[in-house]
C-alpha cells in the first residue's frame, strides 16, 4: 500500500473550490479572442469533434509562407472527459504576437472513446498538421499535456513513411499526466474504464524515449504532491536516456491557473515555447 490518497491528489476540482469562475473566464476569454482573431477550422476525421482551429500569425496573414513558419499546437486537457479546444482559443495570443501560429485541436472524449483512441486521433490531428509545417512544438495541459509527450514519443516514420523522424520536435506539458496508474481508483476512471494494464500502456512514462527532441513539464506550485511527482518522473527518466528535458514550478499557480500565462506575450512560458519554436 502507498498510503496515498489518490482521490484527493487527483481531484482538481476539490481542491480548487473556485474553478467554475475559472473556466468560465476560459469561455469568455477565448470567445473574445475567436472574435477578435477568426481561426481557420481545420478536419483531421470524419467526427464532429476531429478539428482544428488555426490561429495564423500576422506574418501569414500577410503571406508568409506557411511551410517554413514554426508552428505550435496547444491540446487541452479535461481528463480525457470534458470540455474542448473552443475553450482555449486565447492561448494562441501570446505566440501570436510573436508571429507564431498556434493551433488548437479538438478530440472525441471518454466513455465515447478510449484515451488510448484519444491517442490515435491527436496522432492523427498531428499529421494533418504537418501539412501546414514539418516542425511541431506541441503543448498541453493536463491531459493535453499527456498527449503532449505521447507525440513527441510517436515513431512518425513507423506511422507514415514520408514524415520526418523529428515531427515533433519539442513538448511544452503544463500539468501533465504521464503514469496513469494512480488514476484506476480514483472517481476519474469512472469514465475512463483504464484497467491498470491499459492505465501503464497508455503512460508515455513507460514507453521508449523519444529519439530526438526536448520535454519541458512545469507544473502549479499550488497543485498536489502528484502532479508534481508526475512531472519529475517524466523529466528524470527521458532525461536519464539523454532527452533534453527540463522542470519548472509556476509560483503561486494551481491547476486552473497554471495556463494563464499563455496568453500574455510578455511571460516566460510564452518566451519559451517562442525559442522552442526557433524564433
Amino acid at each position: 500500500m502507498t498510503g496515498i490518497d489518490y482521490e484527493v491528489e487527483y481531484n482538481n476540482r476539490a481542491r480548487v473550490p473556485e474553478n467554475p469562475a475559472l473556466m468560465a473566464g476560459w469561455v469568455r476569454d477565448a470567445a473574445a479572442y475567436r472574435e477578435q482573431r477568426p481561426p481557420r477550422r481545420l478536419t483531421y476525421g470524419p467526427g464532429p469533434r476531429h478539428v482544428i482551429d488555426v490561429f495564423a500569425s500576422e506574418d501569414q496573414d500577410q503571406g508568409q509562407d506557411q511551410g517554413k513558419a514554426p508552428l505550435v499546437v496547444f491540446i487541452h486537457g479535461g481528463y480525457w472527459q470534458a470540455l474542448d479546444g473552443s475553450s482555449f482559443s486565447h492561448m494562441a495570443r501570446g505566440l501570436n504576437a510573436h508571429g507564431i501560429t498556434v493551433a488548437v485541436p479538438t478530440y472525441d472524449l471518454c466513455p465515447q472513446v478510449s484515451v488510448a483512441g484519444i491517442i490515435e486521433e491527436m496522432r492523427q490531428a498531428t499529421r494533418e498538421l504537418a501539412k501546414l509545417s514539418g516542425s511541431l512544438v506541441i503543448s498541453g495541459h493536463s491531459a493535453g499535456g499527456h498527449l503532449a509527450a505521447c507525440m513527441l514519443a510517436t515513431d512518425w516514420k513507423a506511422c507514415d513513411a514520408s514524415l520526418p523522424p523529428d515531427l515533433v520536435r519539442a513538448a511544452y506539458t503544463i500539468s501533465g499526466l504521464f503514469e496513469l496508474e494512480p488514476l484506476v481508483p480514483t472517481s476519474v476512471n469512472k469514465a475512463l474504464g483504464l484497467t491498470p494494464e491499459a492505465a501503464r500502456a497508455a503512460s508515455p512514462l513507460f514507453w521508449s524515449p523519444p529519439a530526438h527532441g526536448g520535454l519541458d513539464a512545469v507544473v502549479g506550485e499550488a497543485e498536489s504532491v502528484e502532479y508534481h511527482r508526475q512531472s519529475r518522473s517524466i523529466v528524470e527518466a527521458w532525461g536519464q536516456a539523454g532527452v533534453a528535458t527540463k522542470f519548472g514550478s509556476l509560483p503561486a499557480a494551481n491547476h486552473f491557473t497554471a495556463i494563464a500565462p499563455l496568453s500574455d506575450p510578455a511571460s516566460s512560458m510564452t518566451l519559451r515555447l517562442k525559442e522552442l519554436a526557433g524564433r
